[in-house]
């Protein structure tokens, strides 16, 4: 009989070198967009993240980037590894676990395996192995630089180590299992808590194997302990201790007058005392389960105190320090996630609830120069009427409106709890949950926000071409699913005990879990990498499904060998219809975008950016790369907060401090945190000096404060617009304007607020401080979402030189569509700009990707329509040309954007282009209105297409293109009787 242990081994080993070299293959060679360029960044300086920090992922991510060997440009790719080479591991240990689970369905006794319960059970572990790695949201992950590979990775190994002491039969080696568990677990939460929900679940597997008759009460028994300890490690280790830590810190130094730190270093050390006396108590009473928890929590210790890292590094002030967490005041802030707020869970208000009722909280603390001072107190919201379940709790008016959408309530209706099961049902389960299962499981309609999944008999037949060619789009014809239910059935039959666990695991990290995050009805992205411990359940049961149908077809005289072969269909097509969307090589958008950002604004200036997209990408290229480190990237959100505000007034690599003559008792939190726009009779149509105003503010004038209802006072704007004067003589002279707007500079500035506007942000608050203290020294520059975000009108002032907008004391003439600043934006676009892997088909460019590259075709139509307003036909040619050249339509599909081609086309008076490429988009636009008609499926898509078409018939009648025109017409006018509305509003 051959050994089944080596055989064991080795076929582990293969699972974990198969994955790791697709994944080696597939892997992104930079930071990829979203949260990676902030994690690459402060993994290779170690910087602090934002709440609630991964420093683990920190420390490992420095380790894998000393590989680089210097050459920054590879540092990415280094730090991606380490996410690859986790995923690998976690594809071993789902493995092995799925063999050791498997074993009781064959009943195969270990180690003493007949030949054919070998083939099966390595084929079935192998296969359940290989298709995980395979699935969509697991490889995704697994090829970049984020926390999610290794969450993934702890969460394996964790169930992986419990099946493992359910073997050990001695009492003293088994318990040693535990506390590396325990260990683990404590490690994982510097990388990511989702590893926590896996404890009802070991919970059960210890029950079964201590309890030998087990009974449902006692299930319940343990699960509830389980859940228990989720809150013991979660509420009181991980977040209450640093709280508990901040209450002494702030008697002994305040009440003692002892010095900073005196408070947390002695409530460590009677944690490590109380600790040393209950182990050595409990073994000397040979009380075993104490001495085991006490052993285990002490190792829950030994893995979290990795976030000391976070304060040392903090204290340091590196130019990515988010919350500034370098004392227990603002630590324990950090850990709670306080600046992201909470979402009700089992009782609060349904969006259109009566205004909450406010009364004063806790009091926060701040550090002073010898104790700890109270700056402000935090707010208790109270509801008069309050639901159960809340899942419609979001006020938002874009969520107010989706909200309705979903559950079919009409406008000023309120929600009953029906509705509100509705919704928690068909969007928070069905929409952002199920049609991410059936992604991993079944198929997938594109990477398009909001696709849906697509069945085994979804075929392409009425599928736009744009669609597809679309790399997202897969089709798996549901054999992962039906394998995985095979395999589910076939545990419950014949292992009802780890059933029951297996099955907790998945609901805990799959349907649990979306009750527990409540999620908004709007997102910025798919959220599928949030529930992969669900699939990875699954993907357990796709591999125990080879051996029930081993089982089934041994019966029938089948060779075990052939079930093996017939199953490894599942990785084979998961891993064929994965592989083009999933291969980022030769993938550098992120990166080239975020230098465009950079590469467009002049030495020393200051950016401000609105979302992640356009700023941790930044931040990587600066941190990382070392590239235009002289600028200083604000980001809106952020500067709403002290702590940020106070980093601006640093030096920053090559950034020099802000100039304000606000002062930090004039921004503090809980001061100043919005300002009332609240125009009086004496400004009544007429601007307030900026400079003055800040000058009242600064002093805490009486005039311009109103009482609030809690005794506390706001500061008031009494006019609808501020007025900022300018030094005309020193602007010329400084050379900062272009020479053809010389003649718009403007002696003063008018800054309006939005008519929508009552309040104005401190963030925004202190932006203004700024322009009106830096008098014009640095450059001040805007990307598009930041502009978005202002409450007052700066687009008047704008002039556009590349990707950025920079803010000058020139006011753009009525009949200018926009300033832009010629020679420098040419300059830039065509000799600055990357667009490295842009005009390759074969580029996996997702919807990330694609929406960048249509935000610089933008900037190609932007600079080419201002080159013709100037007669300047020749470069704007070369630009319009250069445009569809770095990024042609096969490889970016077109986009409402891209319409602005055909009317930079037909003013230079090639009418034969405009025909060429604005009809290509009028055909794909109208096929894309028409599925989504198909589908019913009328939303943010829809719209944008169909609005393409109404773009190009207007730039085709506005160049006498009739014939085109009344092409585009006649695709409008079917869809016009699908949609019953009037001709006119076409």
């Amino acid at each position: 009989m051959t050994d089944f242990k080596k055989i064991n081994n080795l076929t582990g080993w293969a699972t974990f070198l198969v994955s790791m070299i697709v994944y080696m293959f597939t892997i992104e060679e930079t930071a990829s967009f979203w949260d990676c360029g902030e994690f690459i960044a402060i993994a290779y300086k170690l910087e602090v993240s934002h709440p609630p920090g991964a420093p683990l992922f920190m420390l490992i991510g420095r380790l894998f980037s000393f590989l680089s060997m210097g050459d920054v440009t590879q540092v990415a790719y280094w730090i991606n590894m380490s996410s690859a080479l986790a995923s690998g591991f976690t594809i071993l240990f789902l493995y092995w676990t799925i063999v050791m689970l498997g074993r009781k369905l064959i009943d195969a006794e270990p180690w003493k395996e007949t030949p054919t319960q070998q083939i099966l059970l390595a084929a079935g572990g192998a296969i359940g192995a290989l298709s995980f790695a395979f699935t969509d949201s697991f490889w995704f992950s697994a090829v970049e630089g984020e926390v999610y590979a290794m969450s993934s990775f702890f969460t394996a190994f964790v169930f992986w180590a419990m099946l493992k002491w359910e073997m050990v039969e001695d009492e003293s080696t088994a318990n040693k299992w535990l506390l590396l568990i325990a260990y683990m677990m404590g490690l994982s939460s510097g990388i990511h808590l989702l590893g926590l929900v896996t404890l009802p679940a070991l919970g059960l597997i210890y029950y079964f194997k201590k309890y030998k008759a087990p009974s449902i009460s006692g299930v319940m028994l343990a699960l509830f302990a389980t859940l228990l300890l989720i809150g013991f490690i979660n509420s009181f280790i991980i977040t209450g201790l640093p709280s508990v830590a901040e209450k002494f810190e702030i008697t002994f130094v305040n009440t003692f007058g002892l010095p900073f730190g005196s408070g947390a270093v002695f409530m460590a050390a009677i944690v490590i005392m109380l600790l040393v006396i209950g182990i050595k108590y409990s073994a000397k009473k040979e009380y075993v389960n104490l001495n085991t928890f006490l052993l285990s929590m002490s190792f829950v210790l030994i893995g979290y105190a990795c976030y000391g890292v976070i304060l040392v590094r903090s204290k340091a002030n590196p130019p990515i320090d988010q919350n500034n967490p370098e004392n227990a005041i603002t630590f324990t802030s950090y850990l709670k996630r306080e600046q992201y707020g909470s979402r009700p869970l089992l009782k609060g208000p349904y969006f259109d609830s009566d205004r909450p009722n406010f009364s004063q909280g806790g009091p926060i603390y701040y550090k002073a120069e010898d104790s700890y001072k109270i700056g402000d107190y935090k707010t208790d919201l109270s509801y008069d009427e309050e639901h159960l379940l809340p899942r419609m709790w979001s006020s938002q008016p874009n969520h107010i409106r989706r909200y309705r959408e979903i559950t079919g309530l009409r406008q000023n209706e309120s929600p009953s709890f029906m509705d509100n099961l509705t919704f928690m049902f068909s969007h928070q389960m069905g929409h952002m949950y199920m049609r991410y299962f059936m992604f991993n499981f079944s198929g997938r309609e594109s990477d398009i926000q909001d696709a849906d999944w697509r069945g085994p008999l979804d075929g392409n037949k009425g599928v736009p071409e744009v669609l597809r060619k679309n790399k997202g789009r897969n089709q798996y014809f549901a054999i992962p699913l039906i394998l995985g239910l095979i395999g589910f059935f076939f545990q419950f039959n014949k292992d009802p005990k780890r059933f029951s666990a297996t099955l907790m695991f998945f609901i805990l990290t799959g349907v649990a879990l979306v009750v527990y995050l409540n999620s908004v009805p709007i997102e910025p992205r798919e959220r599928d990498y949030i529930y992969v411990g669900s699939y990875y359940v699954f993907a357990i049961w796709i591999g125990l499904a080879v051996l029930g149908l081993g089982g089934l077809l041994q019966k029938r005289g089948k060779e075990a060998i052939v079930v093996a072969a017939l199953c490894l269909v599942c990785p084979l097509v998961l891993i064929s219809e994965n592989w083009d969307d999933h291969d980022r090589s030769d993938r550098y958008f992120s990166v080239d975008s975020a230098r465009n950002f950079l590469a467009s604004c002049a030495p020393n200036a200051i950016l401000f950016t609105g979302g992640d997209n356009d700023t941790f990408p930044l931040w990587y290229v600066q941190e990382v790369e070392g590239f235009r480190t002289d600028v200083r990237v604000v980001v809106m959100s952020y500067y709403n907060t002290d702590w940020y505000i106070d980093q601006t007034k640093m030096k920053m690599n090559d950034s020099e401090p802000f100039p304000y003559s606000l002062e930090l008792d004039n921004y503090r939190q809980g001061t100043n945190d919005f300002l009332l726009v609240r125009e009086s009779p004496q400004f009544k149509d007429r601007p307030i000096d900026l400079k003055q105003y800040m000058a009242l503010l600064k002093r805490n004038y009486e005039g311009i404060r109103t009482p609030r209802s809690s005794g506390s006072d706001l500061s008031v704007i009494p006019s609808k617009s501020f007025l900022l004067e300018v030094d005309t003589a020193k602007v010329l002279n400084s050379d900062i304007v272009p020479d053809r707007f010389e003649p718009f500079t403007v002696p003063y500035m008018v800054f309006d607020f939005n008519e929508d506007v009552n309040a104005l942000e401190k963030g925004q608050m202190m932006m203004l401080d700024l322009i009106a203290q830096n008098n014009w020294e640095r450059p001040i520059y805007f990307n598009y979402t930041s502009i978005n975000s202002l409450s007052f009108n700066v687009d008047d002032y704008l002039v556009q030189e590349g990707m950025a907008y920079r803010l000058l004391p020139v006011r753009k003439p009525p009949y200018m569509q926009a300033m832009v600043n010629l020679d420098l934006m040419y300059d830039n676009v065509m000799n600055k700009f990357q667009f490295r892997g842009m005009d390759n088909p074969d580029t996996n460019l997702n919807e990330d990707y694609r929406g960048f590259a249509q935000n610089h075709r933008s900037t190609f139509t932007s600079l080419a329509d201002a080159l013709i307003d100037v007669a300047d036909t020749t470069r704007a040619r070369a630009v319009l040309d250069y445009g569809l050249e770095v990024m042609p339509s096969d490889a970016v599909p077109w986009d409402i954007s891209s319409t602005g081609f055909v009317l930079s086309y037909i003013r230079l008076g090639d009418k034969e282009k405009a025909a060429e490429i604005g009809m290509q988009m009028a055909e794909e636009f109208n096929s894309m209105v028409t599925y989504h008609f198909d589908k019913e499926r009328l939303d943010f898509n829809f719209s944008r297409y169909f609005q393409g078409l109404q773009f190009l018939r207007r730039y085709f009648d506005s160049g006498e293109m009739t014939e085109e025109s009344n092409k585009v017409l006649e695709m409008l006018e079917k869809q016009r009787v699908r949609l019953e509305i009037d001709r006119n509003n076409l």
